[in-house]
C-alpha cells in the first residue's frame, strides 16, 4: 500500500522589500522538495498583500510576468468581502502543513502565523508571540539583555522623539560611527554605516520609509560578521558557524551582496575560530533561541571584535533559503542535505502542533449574573 504523501502549501512573496528574495527561495525549497513524499501546492501574495491560488502562483514560478498574471487574477475579485485577500486558500484541500517562507512584514513578523492558528494546521517555524518579537530588533535586544546575552548598546528613535537623539548626542555616548536601521525590516534593507551628522539626519529619514522605529547602534571595530543556524523546537541544535568577508570598501553585507552579486563575497564554511569562542557563539545562539521561544528554525547572526568578543546582532526566524543563503549551507556543513533539511523542518512543525494540541482551555459557565443594588457616590453616600 502507498503511503499517503504529506499535502504542504508553500506561502511565499509578500508587501515586503524581500518580495523578490521570498520568490527566489520558495522556487528553491519547491525545486528541492521530494515530490515522492510530499504534494506541494504554492501561494504567493501579491506586493498588495493578496493571495493568488496555486495554479496563479505556478504560472510565476514558470517564470510568466508577475504584474501580467496578478492583474488577471484581480479583476474580478469582490474586496467587499473581508476574506477576500485569503479565499485562494480554498483553492486545494486538505493541507496538512503550511510552510511560510515570506521574508519580512507579513512572513515573519507573527501575521501569517496568526492565519495559520486560526485555520487550527501545523506550519513551518516560530509562533505568532516569538515572530513578531524576533523581527523586531527592539525588543529582540531588550529580551536579550534582560537574559545576559551579549548584544550591543543602540537607542530607539522615533518621530515623536528625534529632537532628543541628535547626532551628537548619540555620538558621544554609542561612537562617531553608528549604524541606523528600521526595528522591523530585514535583508539589510534601510541600513546604513553613519559617520557624521549629515549622514545620520539622512538615515533616521531613510530609515523611516521602511518603520517608525529606527535603530540607533554602536559599531564594533573591525568586526568579523560570523553565522550560526539552529534547528530544533523545544530542544534545538547549533550548526558548524560560518563567517562572511565582505568585497572591499562594503561598509556592511548589504542586500546586494546578500542576493544580487555575492561574486564578491567571500564565505568561509566553516569559519575557523577558537574552540572557545566557537563553543560560545553557539551557545549564544541556543540560548537567544529559547529566550525568543522560536521554533523549527533561525539563523543567528554575531559581529566577533578585535579581541574574539561576540556580539549578538539579530535573530532571523525565516532565514532565506536561495542559493548562498548560509542557513542550509551550514546545515550542509553539519551533514544535513537541503533535502533532509526540509524534512525535518516539517516533521518539526507536526511535533510542535501536536504538543500544543495537548494543552488544555477550561471553559467554567458564568451562570446567572448577579449585580449589585448599592452605588457609592463621590461624597461617599450610597443609594439604593
Amino acid at each position: 500500500m502507498v503511503a499517503k504523501k504529506l499535502h504542504v502549501a508553500l506561502l511565499f512573496g509578500g508587501n515586503s522589500s524581500e518580495h523578490d528574495v521570498s520568490k527566489r527561495s520558495a522556487h528553491n525549497i519547491y525545486d528541492a522538495v521530494d515530490k515522492d513524499k510530499y504534494e506541494v501546492s504554492v501561494f504567493m501574495f501579491t506586493k498588495d498583500g493578496f493571495l493568488l491560488g496555486n495554479k496563479d502562483s505556478m504560472r510565476i514560478f514558470d517564470g510568466e510576468n508577475e504584474d501580467e498574471v496578478v492583474a488577471q487574477a484581480i479583476k474580478d475579485v469582490d474586496f467587499s468581502n473581508p476574506l477576500a485577500n485569503v479565499q485562494n486558500l480554498s483553492e486545494v484541500k486538505d493541507v496538512d502543513v503550511f510552510y511560510p517562507v515570506i521574508h519580512g512584514n507579513m512572513g515573519e513578523d507573527g501575521t501569517v502565523q496568526g492565519l495559520f492558528r486560526l485555520l487550527n494546521k501545523p506550519w513551518i517555524g516560530s509562533g505568532v508571540a516569538s515572530s513578531a518579537v524576533s523581527f523586531d530588533k527592539d525588543l529582540t535586544k531588550q529580551l536579550l539583555t534582560l537574559h545576559g546575552i551579549r548584544n550591543t548598546r543602540y537607542v530607539v528613535v522615533t518621530p515623536e522623539n528625534q529632537a532628543e537623539y541628535p547626532y551628537e548626542k548619540v555620538a558621544a555616548d554609542l561612537g562617531e560611527t553608528l549604524f541606523v536601521k528600521p526595528a522591523r525590516q530585514g535583508s539589510s534593507v534601510g541600513i546604513h554605516k553613519v559617520r557624521n551628522k549629515e549622514e545620520y539626519d539622512k538615515a533616521i529619514q531613510d530609515g523611516f520609509h521602511y518603520d517608525f522605529k529606527v535603530m540607533v547602534e554602536e559599531a564594533i571595530k573591525n568586526p568579523r560578521e560570523v553565522e550560526c543556524s539552529v534547528l530544533g523546537n523545544r530542544k534545538a541544535d547549533a550548526s558548524q558557524l560560518g563567517a562572511i568577508n565582505i568585497p572591499e570598501g562594503d561598509d556592511f553585507y548589504d542586500y546586494n551582496n546578500k542576493f544580487v552579486d555575492a561574486s564578491g563575497v567571500v564565505f568561509q564554511l566553516p569559519v575557523n575560530l577558537p574552540e572557545k569562542l566557537t563553543k560560545e557563539i553557539q551557545q549564544m545562539s541556543l540560548d537567544a533561541f529559547r529566550v525568543l521561544d522560536n521554533r523549527g528554525l533561525a539563523r543567528m547572526d554575531f559581529l566577533v571584535d578585535e579581541n574574539d568578543v561576540p556580539y549578538f546582532g539579530e535573530v532571523n526566524n525565516l532565514p532565506g533559503f536561495t542559493n548562498i543563503s548560509l542557513y542550509p549551507q551550514l546545515w550542509a556543513l553539519s551533514g544535513i542535505s537541503y533535502a533532509e533539511l526540509i524534512d525535518k523542518l516539517i516533521q518539526l512543525a507536526i511535533d510542535e502542533f501536536n504538543d500544543n494540541a495537548k494543552l488544555h482551555y477550561d471553559f467554567v459557565e458564568l451562570g446567572q449574573e448577579k449585580v449589585g443594588k448599592g452605588l457609592i457616590k463621590k461624597d461617599g453616600s450610597k443609594t439604593e
